[in-house]
C-alpha cells in the first residue's frame, strides 16, 4: 500500500465510438493495480476482437477501480459529439470507487475534472491504464451494438458497430432513419433532408 501511496493512483480514460452515426459514445476510466498486471495491454484499435474480449474481464477483476459510462445519441445531438465524448469521460471518473491522483486522457484534450488531469496523444499504445480503459469502452460500445442488432437485424450493427460503412448507409437509405442514429452526423443529415 505504501508504494500505491508514493507512485499515486493513475486513472486512465478513453473513449470509443466518436466516429459512428448510431448509439452512445462510451468512455471508461481505470485505476490499475501495479500488484496485478495485466499482460497484452495495447491500444483497442490494434488489438483483435477476440483478445479485446478476452483483456476485458481481466481489466474488470483485476483493476483497483474501473468505471463506463455514455453520453446517449440525444446529448451527441445536442452538445455535438466532442462535448459528448467529454461528458462521457466525466461520467466515467466519477463513477469510479476510488479518487485518483492524477487522470491522464487519451487524445489531445481532456474534460474539466475535480483531480490533476493530462491529455496524451496516441496514450492507448503508451500508458497502461488508457490501454485499459480503451479495452473496456470498446468492448461495452460493442456489446450495445450487438444489442442493438438483436432488435434491428436489418441495420447490420454486429459487423460494422454503426460505423459509416457502404453496407450501413445502404441500409439507412433502405429502412430510414432508427432513433438510435445520430441526426447531427452529416450523412444523416443528408439522408433526412433528401426525404
Amino acid at each position: 500500500m505504501e508504494f500505491l501511496e508514493a507512485a499515486g493512483l493513475i486513472c486512465g480514460v478513453d473513449e470509443a465510438g466518436r466516429g459512428p452515426l448510431c448509439g452512445p459514445v462510451v468512455a471508461a476510466a481505470v485505476i490499475l493495480d501495479p500488484a496485478r498486471p495485466i499482460d497484452g495491454l495495447a491500444d483497442s484499435k490494434k488489438l483483435s476482437e477476440r483478445a479485446r474480449e478476452r483483456l476485458a474481464p481481466l481489466i474488470r477483476e483485476r483493476a483497483l477501480a474501473w468505471a463506463v459510462a455514455e453520453a446517449s445519441v440525444e446529448e451527441i445531438d445536442r452538445l455535438n459529439i466532442l462535448h459528448a465524448t467529454m461528458l462521457a469521460m466525466q461520467r466515467a471518473v466519477a463513477a469510479l470507487a476510488r479518487a485518483p491522483h492524477e487522470v491522464r486522457v487519451d487524445g489531445n484534450r481532456c474534460p474539466v475534472l475535480p483531480y490533476p488531469a493530462r491529455a496524451i496523444v496516441k496514450g492507448d499504445a503508451t500508458e497502461p491504464a488508457i490501454s485499459a480503459a480503451s479495452i473496456l469502452a470498446k468492448t461495452a460500445r460493442d456489446h450495445a451494438m450487438r444489442l442493438l442488432d438483436c432488435a434491428f437485424p436489418h441495420y447490420g450493427l454486429a459487423a460494422h458497430k454503426g460505423y459509416p460503412t457502404a453496407a450501413h448507409l445502404a441500409a439507412i437509405e433502405r429502412h430510414g432513419v432508427a432513433d438510435f442514429s445520430r441526426r447531427s452526423f452529416a450523412p444523416i443529415r443528408r439522408i433526412l433532408e433528401s426525404r
